[in-house]
């Protein structure tokens, strides 16, 4: 494993699922982390305090929005009040609304264009003065497999995903001589909460298990007929901010069991 006793992670959508395994990892191996999020407060305290505790690191919290850029740019700053530097930036915060094209509302491509696309932008920019000023940084953006293809009735997450890709390898050709990696990992189908609500609708749509409606969702998409777990997500954040991938920049990297191979 890797060192990261004096490193400062901002880890966006990290009370729950992805987010929250990529943090836990981070604190695993020695990362001061500023978590983000919505949720339960009393949860959230519990999360923050555990990870303390079991990592023996520092570890706060900031409810900020990720739709609005002035608590954005107050999330980055008050991580360095807090913990002095800032070395990792993780992307991570994302909602998804389904319609198709002639029926998408407005408000719906306006409220995923600003969470799951602004805010990594905003993120970015606020963040890389300091990652330069400490000479070493780490940007990963939790983009998707559809960052590199489509699928039906997803227009604004679609967009939204290809354009965190495209920014991903426009920051890493900025910082290319700073010390400074971005990547995006580009996960398929990942076992989290949200998958089980669709995973319910599904089995009860097609009147079958839930077993059945995760193989077909699986079927439908991922060849390895397996969901990506969150620490297998978490795993390859520690690889890329791991020595081995120094020279690894502007890279998406697909987790998908091979829905892109298709």
């Amino acid at each position: 494993m890797i060192d990261l006793r004096d490193k400062v992670a901002v880890v966006t959508g990290s009370t729950s699922g992805i987010g929250l395994a990529m943090a836990q990892g981070l604190a695993a191996q020695g990362c001061n982390v500023m978590l983000n999020g919505f949720g339960d407060e009393d949860k959230i305290e519990q999360i923050r305090a555990s990870m303390e505790k079991d990592h023996n690191v520092k570890v706060s919290y900031s409810s900020a929005n990720m739709a609005k850029p002035d608590e954005i740019r107050t999330l980055i700053q008050e991580t360095v009040d807090t913990f002095g530097s800032l070395n990792i930036l993780i992307n991570n915060a994302g909602i998804q609304r389904v319609h198709p094209i002639e029926d998408f509302p407005e408000q719906d491509w306006d409220d995923i264009i600003a969470i799951n696309l602004s805010s990594v932008f905003h993120t970015m920019k606020a963040a890389v003065p300091h990652m330069r000023q400490a000479d070493w940084g780490r940007i990963i953006n939790t983009a998707s497999v559809h960052g590199l293809v489509g699928s039906v009735h997803k227009a604004a997450y679609v967009a939204a995903k290809h354009g965190v890709v495209g920014m991903t390898k426009v920051v890493a050709l900025e910082t290319a001589e700073d010390n400074i990696t971005c990547n995006a990992i580009c996960p398929g189908w990942v076992h989290t909460e949200l998958i089980d609500e669709q995973i319910k609708i599904r089995a009860d749509k097609l009147d079958v298990s839930k077993d059945e409606a995760e193989k077909d969702i699986l079927r439908e998409k991922q060849p390895s007929m397996n969901f990506v777990k969150t620490e297998d997500l978490a795993n390859l954040v520690l690889f890329l901010c791991s020595p081995a991938a120094n020279q690894m920049t502007g890279a998406e990297l697909p987790v998908d069991g091979g829905w892109t191979a298709q």
